[in-house]
């Protein structure tokens, strides 16, 4: 059983905590038949980055801020997004001011699929509205862990900790591990950084030797 020891942990939302993929695909389509273009194309452009950014990636001529409001707008009101199961649990394990989240969204999306979809909003939440480089450049999860007052090098992304719920298995070769689900993830305290660091168990099998470097 893969184990980990860190001070903190940060989860992306849309794939760790929420499932969310259908909607989101669903929304980036209606949006890019609207404006005229290829919804293949648009959703090879989406996935883990800011919406700001795949707007001004696939259709530069529009007003950004304008669509970017447009699409999440519509996301945050659509229904069909759902908690991935053992996710709640999962946070609610970890000790208060230890954990995060890290997405692409904004601050407006992610606290309301949050709240409507039953996932705790944590102290330390890292949207596109706090950064000006959005994933996969290091400064989100970087802020991240400053927020929690802990060095990056000591924080574990659940993303290192792969879910196969947007990807299949067989395409997270750089994931460290790789479990099945949020229930095979168990947090406790060990108690041995001066302010009780905690141990991350996965019964999941590793995916990849590599670590991500912030």
């Amino acid at each position: 059983m893969p184990t980990f020891f860190c001070s903190a942990i940060l989860f992306d939302l849309d794939g760790v905590l929420l499932d969310s993929t259908h909607v989101v695909a669903e929304q980036y389509a209606r949006w890019a038949r609207e404006r005229g273009l290829d919804p293949a194309e648009v959703m090879k452009a989406a996935h883990g980055v800011r919406t700001m950014e795949v707007v001004r990636r696939v259709a530069p001529l529009l007003d950004a801020e304008a669509e970017t409001r447009k699409i999440e707008e519509r996301e945050a009101a659509a229904d069909g997004i759902v908690a991935i199961p053992g996710a709640v649990a999962l946070v609610n394990s970890i000790p208060r001011g230890r954990w995060g989240v890290v997405t692409s969204g904004t601050r407006f999306l992610a606290t309301t699929r949050m709240r409507k979809f039953g996932i705790p909003v944590p102290e330390v939440l890292v949207t596109a509205d706090d950064v000006k480089n959005g994933k996969p450049d290091p400064e989100p999860y970087r802020l991240g862990a400053e927020l929690l007052q802990v060095d990056p090098l000591t924080c574990l992304v659940v993303e290192v900790i792969s879910l196969p719920t947007t990807y299949p298995r067989e395409e997270l070769r750089e994931a460290e591990v790789v479990a099945s689900g949020l229930p095979e993830i168990q947090v406790s305290l060990n108690g041995t950084d001066g302010r009780d660091g905690l141990t991350v168990s996965v019964a999941g099998r590793s995916a990849a030797q590599k670590r991500s470097n912030f």
